[in-house]
């Protein structure tokens, strides 16, 4: 799951450039999911689901013809990513705001960091000039890295392979380090896991479960499997 952020001052077109990218990736066939940092609430306090809240629900769930959580906390953008990246195979997550964020940024206005790949204008941005930016996006950015500093993707850190992959200097898409096939969080802290540890949890979790019927309950197959393991000692 790769990364970009659109980034840059009030009324430059951020919105109008995040649906541009959204558009232009889904029709060169990648998944692609979105994030918005907004000083709004996400529920109307006069809808069923505002109630909820304003009754003292901490967790509010929509089901319908679409799904939709309310979570009563803030919570970072490294949590909501990880949440998204456990929840849905995306090849992309198109951010828009947190300039603050430590991924490839495209800005819609003057500003400028050491993670800004781009700086566009987006109201006299052509169709030409959209797909020059979307080609860098898929050169340029990269997915969460997990500062294990392993050297696997050939760099010293991984501050250097980030800034190597801004600077189009590094080939790979992710931190070596990095997987979706094994995600440890530790009351809601991602823990990054050495190939070995992570290889270890991959093939003992599978090998457990492929010897119970699940096919019995429905699981023919094992694409995705969810294991919580709450500390005995918790409630004590």
């Amino acid at each position: 799951m790769r990364i970009i952020a659109v980034v840059g001052t009030k009324n430059t077109g951020k919105t109008t450039l995040v649906t541009k990218i959204v558009a232009e990736l889904v029709e060169r066939g990648f998944s692609v999911g979105t994030v918005k940092h907004t000083h709004h609430q996400f529920d109307l306090p006069e809808r069923d689901t505002g109630k909820h809240k304003a009754a003292g629900a901490e967790i509010v769930a929509g089901i319908g013809s679409e799904t939709f959580i309310s979570i009563k906390d803030s919570m970072d953008l490294e949590k909501v990513l990880l949440m998204m990246k456990f929840m849905k195979d995306l090849d992309f997550v198109v951010i828009e705001g947190l300039k603050e964020s430590k991924y490839a940024k495209i800005s819609t206005s003057e500003f400028k960091d050491e993670f800004t790949i781009a700086n566009v204008d987006v109201f006299n941005m052509d169709d030409a000039k959209l797909s020059t930016t979307i080609d860098l996006v898929l050169d340029r950015s990269f997915g969460m890295v997990n500062d294990l500093n392993c050297k696997k993707c050939g760099y010293e850190s991984c501050d250097d392979f980030v800034h190597a992959k801004l600077q189009g200097r590094a080939d790979a898409v992710y931190c070596r380090s990095e997987s979706d096939r094994v995600i440890l969080k530790i009351n809601d802290t991602m823990i990054p896991l050495n190939p070995f540890v992570r290889t270890f949890i991959d093939e003992t979790v599978l090998g457990m479960v492929k010897s119970l019927k699940t096919d019995e309950f429905g699981a023919e197959n094992l694409n995705k499997i969810e294991l919580l393991i709450r500390d005995k000692h918790e409630n004590d």
